[in-house]
């Protein structure tokens, strides 16, 4: 079995073949199951000695994870479409008594040492309205970085609520150093890959009868 110096950078070149044993889980890799210095983060199945892929898996752990709707009254219904209504972030500013406030970890990882991959959800509830966090923060070390969010706001006395979403990545060499651990300073610096804005509508159907 092969060890993983802990010095390695992710960018160099690794051995053709290596071999990881996890307990009873053996895992053999090629020079393409890594991160390239682009940034590629597919695992690709080029090397002569993969001869069938199970289950390619991003190690970064990315994800478009928005939230799922559940409908819980058989008489109501959420209604989502798209829109070009974007979040107020005037209202958001103002100061504002927070009736509740919470930062939840739904995961985190170091990645095997070659950087940190973190979701988490914040919500805030105020007086007019309440507003939603959604985050995945990824770093590579030597590679890039990813920033997915995913932003949730309703206003009191409305019917609906609206969500956007977006994706920014790039590469750290493009990044100030002391802003790699920040992901609200490291924003700024990432190119806008993806972004969508939603409204979702609360409909009370009405009785047949």
């Amino acid at each position: 079995m092969a060890s993983v110096p802990a010095s390695a950078n992710i960018k160099s070149k690794p051995p053709e073949i290596k071999e990881f044993e996890f307990g009873p889980w053996k895992m053999t890799t090629c020079k393409s199951h890594i991160l390239a210095s682009e940034g590629e983060h597919r695992k690709k199945s080029d090397c002569e000695h993969i001869k069938n892929v199970v289950a390619p898996f991003d190690w970064t752990f990315t994800t478009n994870y928005k939230g799922t709707i559940l409908q819980s009254k058989a008489n109501a219904s959420l209604k989502v479409s798209d829109t070009t209504e974007q979040i107020n972030l005037d209202k958001l500013r103002r100061r504002e008594p927070i009736h509740f406030y919470d930062d939840v970890l739904l995961f985190e990882d170091e990645l095997s040492d070659n950087g940190t991959s973190i979701m988490n959800v914040k919500v805030r509830v105020m007086p007019s309205c309440f507003f939603i966090l959604m985050r995945l923060f990824c770093r590579v070390d030597g590679v890039l970085i990813r920033v997915n969010d995913t932003r949730i706001y309703h206003e009191a006395g409305e019917n609906y609520m609206l969500r956007e979403f977006s994706s920014r990545e790039e590469k750290t060499s493009n990044i100030p150093t002391a802003a790699h651990t920040d992901p609200n300073e490291v924003s700024r610096y990432l190119q806008l890959i993806g972004q969508s804005w939603e409204r979702l509508e609360f409909h009370q159907e009405t009785s047949n009868s």
